[in-house]
């Protein structure tokens, strides 16, 4: 299953992607509808899901990252990070017979319980495999594989059950036990019936007697060296469900209410983002995922502890920023997951300690963090300056040195440092009063510097598509990767990842320049399967699923609201149909592609959190843009949709956005917090136009309404 290996890996692995600079030869497929003509959003039904796939069914903040995988099997042993096997250790259940068991569908309980149904049938039987996990006081933390066995006819069966183990451990049987043959008795597992383990040299095979069906068979797995006992299955199964059924996706007072399948979506990545989180040493990490990004990762990182805020969770945003400061080295970089040449981590940091203040409304850590962002500014200078001494294309430039991109690109003349240096320091510069306020002036001084110097080499460096559009490629022309081979060169749309946060969420740059245009342009050109193609690691014939959720937050801000909906809801039908993604995977009928990256991937759920608030709320600088991100389709339903308590900078919201008749109602309050300098609703919403705005005046634009932005609580209608 797992050929799934880390970004930083396969920069010694992969080459990048096809298509010379000249733009010769790009691609074999038939361009996608033109920006003005977006195919009907697609309804969510999982069509475009990974055909391999891993659910974690841990608890929150859980050091055993428990997985099982499409079939069923349980994968244990990876250490984190890059490791020579995925899983040491993997554990097959099935029955003896002829053929393999066809394995009809996989589901979870609910999208907040993370007990994991695996259903297979073969002749004359089926069998349903429930993953679960417990941690009983007294016992400490179990994995639980409750196997129920019946037969789909009418006569009476027997059926043998069998486990396979591929594990590089020795083994040896006891009892009802398998234990790990190390000197010691340490338990891999105790099973309720009786058991015998045969050595098949690469492997292993547990076999149990003949068992009258309907039978039920209880392994339990302990994951903390302890000795457990066989128990009652069901009372086990239902105590993990009491837990799940208790837990609840919000904090600190927020609430969503959501229409089906967004609710089920929130809900799921809530549950994986806290299931991937840990302390480690000490310090409480917001993981991008269980496996190879078991760890921090600093862009990645931005984006969670943001959706954690809007998820409730704001005392452990807060800690996940200051763990995110732990990573600062003495000349003020930033050296996490992304490695020592990710400058852009250090401005990334800057831009996450900004938006936490905002979203938080305190401006403590912020001023508490100032030495630490001159620091980090101060590095960025410093590898200007080195670029400058290099003599690349990018140091002429007055760029950064030669930098890792990522996003598919490895080291060289970039612009994916410069352009998140850009939006970190534009954010710092001008927070808490600005720089004559908040003494970052040098700071100041270097951005406006570098965003001279950018605009400069981006108006050398625009490349005009045949298809008839200009835009940024993010490796220069000069760069030597566009001299390998057809194979391995970058993709056109390759590490556009960058320009993309920096036209949203960095907002440096005006909807109309030609940066923001190209990239807008390039992305719908590249799309298949509804999301943005060949944009990551996997260069021919993959796809990386969350990358499409920049592109559609970018669409949504420049006003491409129709590429929005249908860039997120392909998104959506990328998912596992237990709601978590892939980083990459391939696209249906590739030949060349495989699965890269962890799973559940947590950049992955925090983006579909982020955009399932900016639909309803979008903050742009001092403006805030209301349902912008709602139209026909979401309101088919004529369900409710509303946030209570979301943060914002411009203080807490409570929105609710309800049918009314024939039309729709949205009510409004504002909490404690700055105004925002204006408030834009839909003129027009799914069709139907603003009849009445009450307890605020309001302005009608081409496209839009602007509200009162100084008004704290007021409704609008939508009718025929």
């Amino acid at each position: 299953m797992n050929s799934s290996i880390s970004r930083r890996h396969l920069l010694e692995t992969a080459g990048a992607l096809v298509a010379p600079i000249e733009l010769a030869a790009e691609p074999e497929k038939a361009p996608p509808a033109k920006a003005s003509e977006p195919r009907q959003t697609a309804a969510v039904d999982f069509r475009y899901s990974p055909l391999q796939w891993q659910t974690a069914y841990c608890f929150p903040d859980d050091p055993h990252k428990s997985l099982v995988d499409q079939s069923g099997r349980l994968l244990y042993g990876n250490p984190g990070r890059r490791a020579p096997e995925f899983y040491p250790t993997i554990v097959q259940f099935s029955l003896l017979g002829v053929g393999e068991a066809h394995i009809v569908r996989q589901e979870l309980e609910a999208p907040g319980v993370p007990i994991v149904h695996t259903l297979a049938e073969r002749a004359k039987t089926r069998f349903e495999l429930i993953s679960f996990a417990t941690n009983r006081a007294g016992e400490g933390r179990v994995d639980n594989l409750l196997m129920r066995v019946a037969a789909t006819g009418k006569r009476a069966e027997r059926a043998v059950p069998v486990v396979s183990l591929r594990t590089r451990e020795t083994l040896r049987s006891q009892g009802r036990t398998v234990i790990l043959d190390s000197g010691g008795k340490t338990q891999l597992f105790v099973c309720s019936h009786d058991l015998r383990l045969a050595d098949w040299g690469s492997s292993y095979q547990v076999s149990l007697p003949a068992v009258e069906l309907p039978a039920e068979i209880l392994f339990r797995f302990p994951q903390q060296s302890q000795t457990v006992e066989a128990a009652n299955g069901g009372a086990l199964l239902d105590e993990a469900r009491a837990y799940w059924r208790d837990w609840r996706p919000f904090g600190g007072g927020v609430e969503w209410e959501l229409p089906h399948p967004y609710a089920d979506f929130l809900t799921a990545c809530a549950r994986n983002i806290l299931q991937a989180r840990e302390v480690r040493d000490g310090h409480l990490t917001f993981q991008v995922g269980p496996t190879c990004y078991r760890g921090l990762w600093v862009v990645d990182g931005h984006f969670i502890l943001e959706a954690a805020r809007y998820l409730g969770y704001d005392k452990a945003a807060r800690e996940g920023l200051h763990t995110t400061w732990t990573y600062q080295r003495s000349d003020g970089a930033l050296d996490a997951g992304g490695g020592s040449e990710h400058y852009k981590d250090a401005a990334i940091a800057m831009f996450s300690t900004v938006r936490q203040a905002e979203l938080s409304g305190e401006w403590g850590d912020y001023r508490e963090l100032k030495p630490n962002i001159a620091r980090a500014a101060a590095f960025l200078e410093a590898m200007r300056d080195k670029g400058r001494s290099e003599g690349s294309p990018a140091g002429r430039y007055g760029l950064l040195a030669l930098g890792f991109s990522d996003g598919g690109c490895t080291k060289g003349n970039e612009f994916t440092n410069p352009l998140w240096s850009l939006a970190g320091l534009r954010a710092a510069t001008q927070a808490d009063g600005g720089p004559s306020s908040n003494g970052l002036e040098q700071a100041a001084k270097f951005y406006t510097q570098l965003r001279t110097a950018f605009e400069a080499a981006a108006k050398q460096e625009m490349v005009h598509h045949p298809a008839g559009f200009e835009f940024l490629p993010m490796v220069m022309k000069d760069d030597p990767a566009w001299q390998r081979g057809e194979w391995e060169r970058p993709r056109l749309q390759s590490a556009q990842w960058a320009l993309a946060h920096a036209i949203y969420p960095g907002l440096v740059f005006s909807r109309n320049h030609p940066a923001v245009r190209g990239h807008n342009a390039l992305m719908q050109w590249c799309t298949q399967e509804d999301v943005p193609a060949e944009t990551g690691w996997l260069p021919h014939g993959g796809l990386w699923t969350y990358n499409a959720l920049f592109a559609a937050h970018a669409y949504l801000w420049s006003g491409e609201h129709e590429w929005a909906r249908r860039t997120f809801h392909g998104f959506l039908n990328h998912a596992s149909p237990l709601y978590c993604w892939r980083e990459e995977q391939p696209l249906r009928g590739s030949n060349v592609a495989g699965y890269v990256g962890d799973m559940p991937h947590n950049w992955a759920s925090a983006e579909c959190v982020l955009y399932l608030r900016h639909m309803l709320a979008l903050e742009d600088g001092p403006s805030l843009r209301l349902l912008e991100g709602i139209g026909a389709h979401e309101l088919a339903s004529r369900q409710l949709f509303g946030v209570k308590q979301t943060p914002t900078r411009f203080g807490r919201l409570n929105l609710e956005l309800a049918p009314q008749g024939s039309g729709w109602r949205l009510r409004y309050e504002r909490g404690a917090g700055p105004a925002p300098k204006s408030v834009r609703v839909p003129a027009v919403l799914a069709g139907l136009r603003l009849k009445s705005v009450q307890r605020a005046a309001a302005k009608a634009g081409a496209t839009s309404i602007e509200i009162e932005p100084g008004a704290a609580t007021w409704t609008a209608e939508w009718g025929a």
